[in-house]
C-alpha cells in the first residue's frame, strides 16, 4: 500500500474545513502564499519567524511539528503580525529586533534595520586593526543608528573606548537600550553623543578609527527603494542630498583633523559610488591612497584609507583585510 505523497510547499493551499484546525503546516503553506498575492516574493522565511514568533518557539520546532494543530490564540496572535508583513513593514520592525553579527539588536522606525553589507564593514576594520596587534584602541561611528557598529566593534575588537554619534535623539534612544541590554563593560567602553556627523567631537579628541554607514541615497534615488525602506525606515538616515555623496565627501573632508597618524577612515558606499569616493580621498590632504573592498555580492561597498603625515601609500597598493568578502580591488 502506497501513501500519498505530501504537496510540495509552494502548491496551491486552501485553509481547513469549517471546524477543522489549522496545522502548523497548512499555516505556513497559506500565509507565504499570502504574501506573494500581496507581492511580497519569497516570503516563507518571513512566516516561519511570524509563526515562530507567535508560538514562542523556534523556527527548528515548526519543522520538527508540521501536523501540530494551531490553537485559536496561537492564530489570533499570529494575523496580526501576518497582516503587517503584508502591508509591507519589515519583519525586523515586526519582531522588534534584528541580528547583526554577535548581536541581537532592537530595532524599530527611529533606526536604520542594519544590514549585511554593514556586518562586512565591520569585519574589515576588524580586519585591519587586529593587524596593528595593540589593544586599547579608539573609534568613532558616525551615524550610529541602533549602535550596531560601537557596539560590534567594543564587543569583538581591541577598542577600549567608542563613540557613537548621531543626529537624531530618537535614534540614540535605540542605540542606549541595545547598549544597556549588553553586559556592563559595553557601558564603560561606549559612550553615544548627539550631534551632526563629527560636530559632536571636541577640538584636540583623536581616534584610531573613523568608520561610518552614512546616508548615501540620492534624491533620485529614494523613490525606487522597495516599500519596506521607503514607507518605514528613517529617511534621514538614508537619503543625502544631490548625488548623495554629500555626506560622505563632508567625512572625508573633516576626518583628519579626529584622527591619529596611521589611523584609519573606513566608509560604507553606495552602489556606483566608490569611484568617486575614492577620488575624494586621493585630493584630500592628510589621507592616503584609498582601497576599495567588494561586498559577498561582488559591489564595491567599503573604501578604506590611513592618515597620513605627508607619508602618503603607495598609489594602487593593496592587502586583503578581510577573509570573508569574496573579492578586493584596489583605488581605480
Amino acid at each position: 500500500m502506497t501513501s500519498t505523497p505530501r504537496p510540495a510547499f509552494h502548491d496551491p493551499v486552501s485553509p481547513p474545513p469549517a471546524g477543522s484546525p489549522w496545522t502548523v503546516l497548512r499555516l505556513l503553506r497559506w500565509s507565504t502564499q499570502y504574501l506573494a498575492e500581496k507581492g511580497i516574493d519569497d516570503g516563507r522565511l518571513d512566516v516561519e519567524n511570524l509563526l515562530a514568533h507567535a508560538l514562542d518557539t523556534t523556527r527548528l520546532e515548526l519543522y520538527l511539528e508540521f501536523e501540530r494543530p494551531v490553537t485559536p490564540d496561537e492564530l489570533q496572535r499570529f494575523k496580526p503580525l501576518l497582516l503587517e508583513r503584508a502591508g509591507r513593514k519589515p519583519l525586523q520592525y515586526i519582531l522588534g529586533r534584528a541580528h547583526f553579527r554577535e548581536l541581537v539588536l532592537e530595532v524599530d522606525p527611529r533606526v536604520l534595520i542594519p544590514r549585511p553589507e554593514t556586518e562586512e564593514l565591520v569585519e574589515a576594520v576588524l580586519a585591519r586593526v587586529r593587524e596593528w596587534g595593540r589593544e586599547g584602541l579608539s573609534a568613532v561611528d558616525v551615524g550610529t543608528g541602533s549602535g550596531a557598529i560601537a557596539l560590534s566593534l567594543a564587543r569583538e575588537g581591541p577598542f577600549g573606548r567608542v563613540v557613537g554619534i548621531d543626529r537624531s535623539a530618537a535614534a540614540l534612544e535605540v542605540a542606549r537600550a541595545n547598549r544597556e541590554r549588553l553586559d556592563e563593560s559595553m557601558r564603560e567602553v561606549v559612550e553615544f553623543r548627539e550631534g551632526d556627523l563629527l560636530d559632536a567631537l571636541e577640538s584636540g579628541e583623536e581616534f584610531d578609527v573613523v568608520v561610518s554607514n552614512p546616508p548615501y541615497v540620492a534624491a533620485g534615488e529614494y523613490e525606487e527603494l522597495a516599500p519596506e525602506v521607503r514607507e518605514w525606515e528613517p529617511m534621514e538616515a538614508l537619503m543625502a542630498s544631490g548625488d548623495g555623496l554629500h555626506v560622505l565627501r563632508r567625512l572625508i573632508r573633516e576626518a583628519p583633523e579626529f584622527l591619529r597618524a596611521e589611523g584609519l577612515l573606513a566608509l560604507e558606499v553606495g552602489a556606483g559610488q566608490a569611484h568617486e569616493v575614492a577620488d575624494a580621498i586621493r585630493s584630500q590632504p592628510g589621507l592616503g591612497a584609498p582601497v576599495t573592498l567588494r561586498d559577498l555580492s561582488g559591489r564595491d561597498r567599503i573604501v578604506m584609507a590611513h592618515r597620513t603625515e605627508g607619508r602618503d601609500t603607495p598609489a594602487g597598493s593593496t592587502r586583503r583585510t578581510n577573509s570573508r568578502m569574496r573579492s578586493e580591488g584596489t583605488d581605480e
